[in-house]
């Protein structure tokens, strides 16, 4: 059944063309991005690698809508982003993108299924059906155990899956990773990869910002940045 919600998404696609983005410090201009053009193809597995201050995060973050370039093509999933609303990005965001993050973001006085079920009142779901959806995808990852358990109650592996259940409650085109094994040891770190790779092989696009090279040589492709270029 979920791997039936998944097909619906096969036709996900980012096209970045001649992406510059920049910031003004003090007197200085500091170019994060410089004329960055790259595609990701639909279901591919893209590793960002790059040094700290490279710029792979602010392209990871104008690919997952949390920024805007100064200049350039941005094209997410057949939608021009370079030069929408802030309304709009938000919109996109809800619907195509499912964050993980290196720190997992959970809400600390909420149930995991609780966590799970945050996006999808953004998206406006009605109450049983966020339930329902919340707690489809806890079971996806292994948590239909765990629906009530607050993160304090759970190990940092566990508090990772619920993160990645609440990326999927949406169903996405596309999982936006930034350092998902970061705050992990080495076991449970490759449990998580292992398991949004399953992700990945049933049709979701998986882009993982890392510094880990072991990580990103189980890529289909790395994209390298330094000093805002792709290398």
């Amino acid at each position: 059944m979920f791997k039936e919600d998944l097909k619906h998404n096969m036709a996900a696609v980012i096209e970045f063309k001649d992406i510059t983005r920049t910031y003004r410090l003090g007197d200085e201009v500091l170019n994060a991005l410089d004329n960055v053009s790259c595609t990701v193809q639909s279901g591919e597995f893209v590793a960002i690698t790059g040094p700290s201050g490279s710029g792979k995060s602010t392209l990871a973050n104008i690919i997952g809508g949390l920024d805007k370039p100064t200049s350039g093509t941005v094209v997410v999933d057949g939608q021009d982003l370079s030069h929408v609303r802030d309304r709009q990005l938000s919109d996109y965001r809800n619907r195509h993108i499912g964050f993980v993050f290196q720190s997992f973001n959970l809400q600390g006085t909420q149930t995991a299924l609780e966590n799970v079920m945050l996006p999808l009142l953004f998206a406006r779901m009605k109450p049983g059906e966020r339930k329902a959806r919340a707690k489809e995808c806890l079971e996806a990852v292994g948590l239909g155990d765990r629906l009530k358990h607050k993160p304090s109650q759970l190990s940092g592996g566990q508090r990772q899956r619920v993160a990645i259940a609440r990326a999927l409650a949406v169903k996405p085109s596309i999982i936006l990773a930034d350092e998902p094994t970061g705050n992990l040891d080495s076991e449970r770190g490759a449990e998580i990869l292992k398991l949004l790779k399953d992700l990945n092989k049933q049709g979701i696009t998986l882009v993982v910002i890392t510094h880990d090279m072991s990580i990103a040589r189980q890529a289909d492709r790395v994209i390298q940045i330094k000093d805002g270029k792709i290398a």
